[in-house]
């Protein structure tokens, strides 16, 4: 079955980085466009980024364009979230989907993300 686990998450302060991993498996990974999207507490589920199944075009929201760079690793059945100059609003459990935005149909469990000094 379609199993997607993040990995990556944790405490970071402002400014700072961390990079979120997701293994996908029980697919054809390759076929698939892959997104990230994030919850913060409180508040609705928010698409972050997206990729094309072979990685030839990326898509970012405006709340994280240019701080954070999504990738993926076709043959090791991975998608990636590089995030850059943190901000305390960046605070969220993260979770990866396969599908564009909009169009999920499985997500992971999530991994949460904390930014604070």
């Amino acid at each position: 079955q379609v199993q997607l686990v993040e990995s990556g998450g944790g405490l970071a302060q402002p400014g700072g980085s961390l990079r979120l991993s997701c293994a996908a498996s029980g697919f054809t990974f390759s076929g698939y466009a892959m997104s990230w999207a994030r919850q913060a507490p409180g508040k609705g589920l928010e698409w972050v980024s997206g990729i094309y199944s072979d990685g030839s075009d990326t898509y970012y929201a405006d709340s994280v364009k240019g701080r954070f760079t999504i990738s993926r690793d076709n043959a090791k059945n991975t998608l990636y979230l590089q995030m850059n100059s943190l901000k305390p609003e960046d605070t969220a459990l993260y979770y990866c989907a396969r599908g564009s935005k909009g169009e999920y149909n499985y997500w992971g469990q999530g991994t949460q993300v904390t930014v604070s000094s």
